[in-house]
């Protein structure tokens, strides 16, 4: 395997980055997840824009666009899979051990893994934990990632494969790396960014391509809503069969089947939408 590494291709096995990178240390940095198949990524533009936004949130300098998308084309040429996951990876470089940033370039790697298609549904726990919506990360994808790790170490004990966060008003807000809707009464609803949900890519498609609407919902709508699905790079749009302990139907519901459907037409006509 091969990833990019400020500016080439390294081999996976002598790739180094300095042990005082400020990602490393504080967790400086922003982070972008990319789905890639049969050597094409999905919506590259905004996941850049997303990542510059993610960039200037954390005052680092802008990121090369076109140096990130040379890494991407790279890694992709090098590694021929199916179905894969780029992570784009852009931190504060080396810098002190502190949280005072040092005058060293910022790092950018570029890295490609083989991924499976997910399971037509899944399971999804919610957590005693809560997302800060007035948070100085809030809607910012940081590689200050600790709570999610926690989080999604909870949801694999229970046999789920996402975790579900309030945020501190006890909204419903996200999932760990995904985004959250439910239908009601036939409609579909996802919760605003003001929640303190990260604004995904998928997530904001799906509002585009099925009309859903971003609404301020209570955690508990989990236990009534007639449907949830999530959505995010890798899941596309994915069903839920199990939240906690509650059973929705075991093949995705009619909203969602069509929300599913949609997403793969739309997203098969158009790769940079």
């Amino acid at each position: 395997m091969k990833i990019w590494l400020d500016g080439g291709l390294q081999d996976i096995e002598s790739a180094r980055v300095s042990v005082f990178d400020h990602g490393l240390t504080v967790g400086d940095g922003v982070f972008e997840t990319v789905k890639a198949t049969d050597g094409e990524t999905f919506a590259l533009t905004r996941h850049l824009d997303r990542l510059t936004r993610s960039a200037r949130g954390l005052g680092l300098p802008d990121p090369d666009l076109d140096e990130v998308r040379r890494g991407c084309a790279a890694v992709l040429d090098a590694n021929p899979m199916p179905l894969g996951r780029i992570r784009i990876t852009y931190t504060g470089g080396h810098g002190p051990l502190g949280s005072d940033r040092g005058e060293h370039p910022p790092t950018l790697v570029v890295a490609l893994g083989e991924s499976k298609r997910r399971p037509d549904s899944t399971a999804a726990v919610t957590v005693p934990w809560t997302r800060n919506e007035r948070g100085a990360l809030t809607g910012l994808k940081t590689t200050s990632y600790a709570e999610n790790v926690v989080a999604l170490a909870r949801a694999r004990q229970h046999g789920a494969s996402e975790a579900l966060f309030a945020n501190t008003v006890g909204q419903l807000c996200e999932g760990t790396g995904s985004n959250v809707f439910v239908v009601l009464e036939g409609e579909i609803h996802t919760p605003p960014v003001a929640s303190g949900c990260l604004a995904g890519i998928t997530r904001a498609l799906t509002v585009e391509w099925t009309g859903a609407k971003e609404t301020d919902l209570p955690l508990d709508v989990l236990e009534r809503a007639d449907e949830v699905f999530l959505t995010s790079s890798l899941r596309d749009v994915q069903a839920v069969h199990l939240v906690d302990e509650r059973q929705l139907p075991g093949a995705a519901g009619p909203v969602t089947t069509k929300a599913m459907r949609v997403f793969d037409e739309r997203s098969g006509d158009d790769l940079d939408p």
